[in-house]
Formats: structure tokens, sequence, C-alpha cells
């Protein structure tokens, strides 16, 4: 309830002044030590696979969670119009082929009469014409063929390299068309962890590859040594991060999609920008904070969180030197 009160020389009631929000300054500090960014478990080699054909699905061969090996049946499309045109295109080449080898014979005859001297040169050039034009037509139906026999073969779904049929998104009877995922095929044996890292730690990251740990908070935050560390060439123009990843070794222990964390030793101090945890807002997977406007409204702002120390948050993106951050947002409105 809105609080009223009298004000001296006023002929009534007036609103009382709203309580101003508690706010933090966002302002550089030092920190040392071990530096810890949010990461997450991906396979090297995943694949999500289509059909480049409309059809039901009429078969699942496999399970969502099974072993696949490479050039297994996963699901199969109806492929009954794609089986009719095969044998259509099989029969058309098969009556190619006794053309042709009528079209042989006949030119060997005429090859004879010719050495007889019984026909023309002419005659003659007229059957080797004939032949070859009866040749051509015979190869265009065996490609024809073979056509045919590629198009009924799209309408298996067949892993494409050892691995775990990690998603199946179809079922029985539904329509499968080109471009719509039905299934997911992973290589665990092959995973690694990839990290946004920002430009301001990206020198000390690279500095020592070999120091670099990689943190399971779910296999109680055990430390993991990377065998291999690769970086992208590309700058995130929006968070001013750079990729990272981290290769796992074969008996980490991890599952793809699995929340990780990257240890980055710092040589020296760094700066850093920070906010009490109370000012973060998690909805879903957005991070956020309030940040008063010019006008002195708060703006809902994206961030990109670091590590969590002595209850305050580190912030990696999102907010600048100067900004005031609310601390108790939940009080706010969605004021965007």
């Amino acid at each position: 309830m809105a609080a009223f009160a009298w004000t001296a020389g006023s002929p009534g009631l007036v609103r009382a002044a709203e309580p101003a929000h508690a706010t933090h300054l966002v302002a550089a500090t030092l920190s040392s030590g071990v530096q810890r960014i949010e990461a997450v478990v991906e396979a090297e080699r995943q694949a999500v696979l289509s059909v480049p054909v409309q059809g039901a699905v009429v078969e699942l061969a496999r399970r969502a969670g099974d072993p696949v090996r490479a050039g297994q049946l996963i699901l199969r499309v109806d492929a009954r119009a794609a089986a009719q045109g095969v044998q259509v295109a099989g029969a058309q080449a098969e009556a190619a082929r006794a053309t042709l080898k009528l079209a042989q014979r006949e030119l060997a005859r005429q090859q004879q009469l010719f050495q007889q001297g019984f026909i023309s040169r002419a005659a003659l050039d007229q059957a080797e014409a004939q032949a070859q034009a009866t040749q051509a037509q015979a190869q265009a139906q065996l490609s024809a063929a073979g056509a045919a026999q590629t198009q009924a073969g799209l309408h298996e779904l067949r892993a494409p390299f050892d691995g775990v049929l990690a998603e199946l998104s179809v079922t029985l009877g539904d329509l499968a068309m080109p471009g719509r995922p039905l299934a997911t095929v992973v290589d665990p044996g092959r995973l690694r962890v990839a990290v946004q890292v920002p430009l301001s730690r990206l020198e000390a990251a690279l500095r020592e590859p070999a120091q670099l740990r990689i943190e399971l908070p779910s296999a109680g935050n055990r430390l993991i040594v990377p065998t291999r560390v690769e970086r992208l060439p590309l700058v995130d123009a929006a968070s001013h991060t750079v990729t990272l990843r981290l290769e796992l070794p074969a008996a980490s222990g991890a599952a793809p999609g699995q929340f990780a964390r990257v240890l980055i030793p710092q040589a020296g101090e760094s700066p850093s920008l920070r906010v009490p945890g109370s000012a973060l807002i998690r909805r879903g997977e957005l991070d956020a904070v309030f940040v008063l406007g010019p006008q002195g409204q708060p703006l809902l702002r994206q961030v990109r969180v670091g590590p969590t120390v002595g209850g305050e948050v580190e912030i990696l993106a999102g907010v600048a030197v100067g900004d005031r951050v609310l601390t108790a947002p939940r009080r706010v409105g969605a004021t965007r």
C-alpha cells in the first residue's frame, strides 16, 4: 500500500517520496589465484541426421540410448514408390542391354558383308553409327537404374560413425521431411569442454595451456588435465570472448551436455568486475542484472557470469565500470 503524508503548505494529501533503490557501484577490483569459468561438455563427433525425402516412418531399428555401428540402420521411411521406380528402371535397363546386343550382332554381320564386298562403305558407317547410338541409350538406361537405386537408399537412415543414438525424434507413422531432424548420434569416447574465455583472461589461459584444469561438479569437483587445447580464431562481438576447446581424456566419465568449469591460473593480480550475488537474476539459461538507466529507471541487462567468491559474482560481460546495479532486483517490476 502506498504511503501518504501531509506536506507543509499543501492543501491535501500528497504521495510520499518513493524509497531509492539499493544499488551497487560496479568498480574494477584486483583478484589473483585461479579463475573459474563456466563451460559445457560436448562431443567432438555429433551428427544430427535427416533424410532428403518425404514419407512416413515405417520401421525403427534402434532406440534412443542404443549403441550403433557405422552404417547400421536406425530407421526406414516408406519407400514403396521408390521401389517401384527401381523396378521400372531395371526393366528398362534390361531392354536396353538386349537392344545393344542385337545392334552389336548386326554390326558384326555388316562388317563381314563389307569385307566380302556386298555392301558399300556408307552402309557400314550407318551400321556403326546405329550401334554407337544404341550403346549410348543403353548406358543412359543403366545410369537411370543406378540413380533409382540410390534414391531408394535415401529412405534408410544409417549411423555415420560408431557411437550412441543419443536422440530419436520420431515414432512409427511420423512424417519425415527433408531437413527435419530425425535422430542424433554422438561419439561418447571423444569428448571436449567448450568454454567462452573473455579477452582479458585469454593471455593467461594461453600462456601455459598445460596448467589449465577442468572441474566437473557432478563428479565431486575432481580436476581433470586436458589432453589438448584448441583455440577458435573468431572473437564473439557481443560478449568479447574467444572459444577454447579442451579435449578430455578417454576415461573422464563425463557426458555430452554436462556442466563443467575451466580453471585458469593467474600469475598476478588482474582487474575484474564483481556484483553482489543478490543482484543476479536467473531465468532459465539467462543471467541478468538490473542497471539504473540515465533517468534512474531500472533496465534489465543480460550478463555473462564467472565464478562466485565470498558472496560476489564476477561479471565477464554485460556491465561496465561505473554502472549502478540493483542489489534487490526482485522488488522491481519487469522494466526493460
